[in-house]
C-alpha cells in the first residue's frame, strides 16, 4: 500500500535518482539527454540539498517511488517526479492529491504547476486530474541555447466554508 510522507535528508540521493530518471523521459525530444544529464543531476542535487524540507514523497514496498515539492510553500508545485517503472500506477495522483490538500489547508484557492509544452505525458496527467491550461509562454533556455515553450496549468481547490456559528 502506498504511503505519502515528508522526505528525510538521508533520502536525497534516492530522490535525485528518481528525479533524474523521470526527467530523462520528460526531456526526450527537447534536448540531448546525454549532454544535459550532468547538469540535470547537479540541479536536482542543489535543489534537494536546499529544499528537502519542502518535499513529500510516495513510498511503495518500503522505498520512495516518487516525490513532489512546494519550493516556496505557496500555491505552486515546483516539482513532481515519479520513477518511470512506477508510472501509471496511481502514485502520482495520490501524491498530487496530498499536495492539493496541503495547499488548500494553507488557505490557497488554487494550485498551479508548469512544464514545457512538449511534455505531453505530464500535461495529459494534469488534465486528467482536473487541471486546465492557464497560460502558454516562450522563454529562452540558456542551458538548451534555444527558445522553449512552457505551459502553465492550474486547478481551483475546494475551500471549506468557515464555521461561523460554532459547533
Amino acid at each position: 500500500m502506498p504511503l505519502i510522507r515528508h522526505a528525510r535528508r538521508d533520502e536525497v540521493g534516492a530522490l535525485i535518482a528518481i528525479g533524474l530518471r523521470a526527467w530523462e523521459g520528460a526531456i526526450t525530444g527537447l534536448a540531448d539527454v546525454n549532454r544535459m544529464r550532468r547538469l540535470a543531476e547537479n540541479a536536482f542535487a542543489d535543489f534537494l540539498a536546499a529544499h528537502w524540507l519542502s518535499v513529500s514523497l510516495v513510498e511503495l514496498d518500503g522505498r520512495p517511488r516518487g516525490w513532489a515539492a512546494r519550493e516556496n510553500f505557496d500555491e505552486s508545485i515546483s516539482d513532481l517526479w515519479i520513477e518511470p517503472e512506477a508510472q501509471r500506477r496511481g502514485l502520482g495522483g495520490l501524491l498530487l492529491a496530498d499536495l492539493e490538500r496541503r495547499i488548500a489547508s494553507d488557505g490557497f484557492e488554487a494550485v498551479e504547476i508548469k512544464t514545457h509544452a512538449q511534455n505531453t505525458a505530464a500535461i495529459g496527467f494534469f488534465r486528467k486530474q482536473g487541471y486546465g491550461v492557464s497560460w502558454l509562454s516562450t522563454a529562452y533556455a540558456p542551458r538548451l541555447d534555444r527558445d522553449v515553450e512552457f505551459i502553465g496549468l492550474s486547478k481551483l481547490l475546494a475551500v471549506a466554508a468557515p464555521d461561523l456559528y460554532g459547533r
